[in-house]
């Protein structure tokens, strides 16, 4: 026995317990054996004759085996909110036996009163008409000759005809449909001697209010944003794109959650070798769940080894609705207020929804402060430590001289002071998203200042680097896009350190590296630095904006079914 051996005994025998019980969970034969009664035997073969069908996944005829599958799938028995009715069905003055099945919470049961069983149960004109009575499906006169078309009676197409008044009804035909449709909120009507069961829409469940954008805020602009119900997202899109071509195709997403996703674009502008491409990525995720639109952002873009962002999100359905009109395809999820549009490029993660809502001048000042920003963000720290430790020659002399005499009480290298100061801001940062809404803008406020003072007090720190960090997290908040500006802040520490080891050579060296990453990337088959890497059409798709009356072209980068998408003369009440 070696020592590692010994050591395991020991400590075995001082620190475990010595109650050793052992707990068997099957059932013993004895047991089963007492349990093989005459009932117990008839439920046992009766499942075993069914088991086939139950294999078929399809809706059985009889009730009684319907019934008892659905009470094993959905565990009746325990799960306090699955609904089982059983009710007896009047039909042409006969009476069916029937149940419902649906969610409790998240159906309206007004709907369900009114619509569906109120309909069905009570003795109206419309079920108490004889059995042998044939509905008349066409009547029409040719030559003043009567010509009527009679159909027999069936149950199914009376029940569905004539017995259920609500707005939206589905038949089914298998099990994995029926319960889809349990689990998105209907309720499902299952009657005997019938193979299909009616999905019947009753959905009621309460949901979050269309509310302002919390993240995208623009001045001049619409005030709404996308909720968690993907198909009061699809009516938000529909109503500002008011145009039959809007396509919203449905896409199951989840081998268990099953998550509707939607896919939208307008078929006579967006290019259908991308909405084939984007269809293919979504029908070939073998996943179990889909929760959110970040989870699948990140399973159908192009390249993940990289930190920036291929895809865009947004959380304005006008926003959305100007990228479909540019030839772009957009996809939601249910339960998520964010939405995906691809293909994205550098130039979208810089550009506001407000763009368009501003003059041409206006928005073009701002797009020239937000590049500034992202060169500080980016750079201004790494420059900072470039300069101190390589290329004091760059400083004027009075200024150099401040900057050697606000360091020289400071005991720790100015990698180490300039990490101590980013990383204390960024943990302020975090610290403001995650405390109560009240407490956030105090603790950013307080921390910054109370942290700052005291640094520089203590000899931590020096007060230009102060100056250097808080300017560089006020650039980074004037980034729209919050995935892009995480990267860039990622990117920050990078350049920090090339700064470092080899000053302006190692930012440059950096810079190209950088620059390599980003033409290298492709979003759904588009360059990410288009149009500017490869270069093509500035004048339509460029970063700066040009009037809005010369806007005349779509990106054509993306290769759209329609070209142009104003005339050349559009304003045509000056030059008519």
């Amino acid at each position: 026995m070696n020592f590692q051996e010994k050591l395991t005994n020991i400590l075995k025998s001082v620190f475990e317990s010595s109650e050793k019980n052992e707990y068997d969970f099957s059932l013993s034969s004895s047991y089963m054996q007492e349990e093989n009664s005459s009932d117990y035997d008839l439920t046992t073969e009766k499942i075993q004759e069914n088991q086939k069908l139950f294999e078929s996944k399809n809706i059985f005829p009889s009730l009684a085996v319907t019934l008892e599958y659905i009470n094993v799938k959905y565990n009746t028995l325990i799960n306090s909110d699955i609904v089982v009715r059983e009710f007896s069905l009047n039909a042409r003055n006969k009476q069916y036996n029937a149940f419902l099945l649906f969610i409790d919470g998240m159906v309206d049961s007004k709907l369900i009163n009114d619509n569906v069983l109120e309909a069905l149960m009570l003795r109206n004109r419309s079920n108490i008409f004889e059995g042998n009575q044939n509905q008349i499906i066409n009547e029409a006169k040719t030559n003043n000759i009567a010509v009527r078309k009679i159909k027999k009676f069936d149950l199914e197409d009376y029940i569905f005809n004539c017995l259920l008044p609500q707005n939206s009804v589905k038949k089914v035909t298998n099990f994995e449909e029926a319960f889809s449709g349990v689990n998105m909120g209907n309720c499902l009507l299952f009657i005997d001697t019938l193979s299909v069961a009616f999905d019947i829409d009753v959905k009621g469940f309460k949901q979050r209010s269309i509310e302002s954008p919390s993240n995208e805020i623009v001045i001049k602009g619409p005030q709404e944003s996308f909720v968690e119900n993907i198909r009061t997202n699809t009516s938000m899109i529909r109503r500002i794109v008011n145009n039959e071509n809007l396509i919203i195709e449905n896409i199951d997403v989840g081998k268990l959650t099953k998550t509707k996703c939607c896919v939208c674009y307008i078929k006579n502008i967006t290019n259908s070798d991308l909405i084939a491409e984007v269809k293919y990525r979504l029908n070939n995720l073998e996943i179990d769940a889909l929760l959110s639109s970040g989870e699948l952002q990140q399973l159908i873009e192009d390249q993940n080894k990289y930190s920036v962002p291929q895809i865009l999100l947004t959380e304005r359905p006008d926003k959305a609705t100007k990228y479909l009109y540019s030839g772009r395809v957009v996809v939601l999820v249910n339960g998520n207020p964010y939405v995906l549009i691809m293909p994205a490029t550098l130039v979208d993660f810089i550009s506001s929804p407000e763009d368009s809502n501003l003059k041409f001048q206006f928005a073009n000042f701002i797009k020239f402060l937000r590049l500034l920003a992202i060169v500080i963000t980016l750079l201004l720290p790494s420059f900072y430590v470039a300069i101190s430790d390589f290329h004091q020659e760059l400083l004027p002399t009075e200024l150099l001289f401040s900057v050697l005499a606000s360091r020289e009480n400071v005991p720790f290298p100015i990698i180490f002071e300039i990490l101590i100061m980013e990383i204390s801001f960024e943990l302020i940062r975090e610290a403001g998203l995650r405390v109560p809404s009240p407490v956030g803008p105090t603790i950013g406020i307080v921390g910054a200042l109370v942290l700052g003072q005291a640094a520089v007090s203590a000899s931590i720190v020096s007060p230009i680097l102060i100056i250097i960090v808080a300017i560089t997290g006020i650039a980074s908040f004037a980034i729209p896009d919050f995935s892009f500006g995480f990267h860039l802040r990622i990117m920050r520490f990078v350049f920090i350190f090339l700064g470092y080891i080899a000053g302006f050579f190692g930012i440059a060296f950096g810079i190209c590296i950088y620059a390599c990453i980003l033409c290298n990337i492709n979003s759904f088959g588009v360059p990410y630095m288009v149009p500017y890497g490869p270069i093509t059409n500035l004048n339509q798709s460029g970063f700066f904006l040009k009037p809005v009356w010369k806007r005349e072209k779509r990106p054509d980068y993306l290769n759209t079914k329609r070209e142009k998408s104003q005339s050349h003369i559009s304003r045509a009440w000056k030059y008519k």
